[in-house]
């Protein structure tokens, strides 16, 4: 969710809770985030939510530049003041800490050993002199990565793609209605879309390109991933994941508010 609505976001994801976040790390992250930006150079920061671990929590931010489909910047802080950037991880050490269970530690320099490797793979990447261990900081942001991919969300029509291939906040957005707020179908992936080729161009007569380019949520699977719920009276229109429990998304019709944040364990 944007960093500027944090306070108000919060409240409204999760049902007027704050969602589980003190009144303290609140004010920190309000004083902090406009830093990163600043400090950053960048158009945006969303603040992602965090990684609750045995001995301590990840908080994380993420910056964005003004191609809002490029790769994200992402930090992490232990403590909603001081921020650290993350590196993002090669494809192979990516696909191990994923195999990772069990819940985080709360210690960014915890290593752990790689869950499955064959002893010819072991071998080759002993030979490029690449260890056979993961720092809990590359599982942290490959991690990240795994979630956004898988449930990381935004309403139909809040982006548009220019024909150079950018895509950018869409200044005419004005929100969903609450009945279109109601519907899986207008909700979309915000990562790269993998279904749209399968389309047929019946399917395909009503769309907009520069609006309909993300996968939307109606056929997720497994069905019945996700749970659409109106609170406060229909004034807030509120999607969980159950393939992420920890991951909450709002969006308030007629209006430009909406956001998701994720507070979890990870460990599944």
């Amino acid at each position: 969710m944007e960093a500027e609505g944090l306070p108000g976001g919060l409240e409204l994801a999760a049902g007027g809770g704050g969602a589980g976040l003190s009144p303290e790390k609140r004010a920190a992250l309000g004083a902090s985030l406009p830093l990163l930006k600043r400090d950053y150079r960048f158009e945006a920061v969303w603040f992602w939510g965090c990684v609750h671990g045995v001995r301590g929590t990840y908080y994380i931010a993420q910056g964005l530049g003004a191609d809002r489909a490029a790769p994200r910047s992402r930090l992490y802080s232990l403590d909603c003041v001081e921020w650290s950037l993350l590196t993002p991880v090669a494809k192979e050490v990516g696909e191990q800490a994923e195999r990772l269970k069990g819940r985080f530690q709360g210690d960014p320099s915890f290593q752990y050993e790689y869950a499955e490797v064959s002893a010819e793979d072991a071998e080759r990447l002993l030979e490029d002199g690449t260890e056979l261990v993961i720092k809990e900081e590359d599982r942290l942001i490959a991690t990240i990565d795994q979630i956004d991919r898988a449930v990381g969300i935004v309403p139909r029509g809040a982006f548009v793609k220019t024909p150079l291939g950018s895509v950018h906040e869409n200044r005419n957005f004005e929100g969903l209605s609450l009945t279109e707020a109601k519907k899986l179908s207008s909700y979309f992936h915000f990562t790269e879309p993998s279904n749209l080729k399968n389309k047929t161009l019946l399917e395909k007569a009503n769309w907009d390109p520069s609006t309909d380019f993300l996968d939307s949520l109606e056929h997720d699977i497994p069905p019945g991933s996700w749970t659409v719920q109106p609170e406060k009276g229909g004034a807030v229109v509120v999607l969980r994941s159950l393939l992420w429990p920890g991951l909450t998304f709002y969006h308030v019709p007629m209006t430009k508010q909406y956001g998701y944040v994720y507070f979890g364990t990870v460990g599944r």
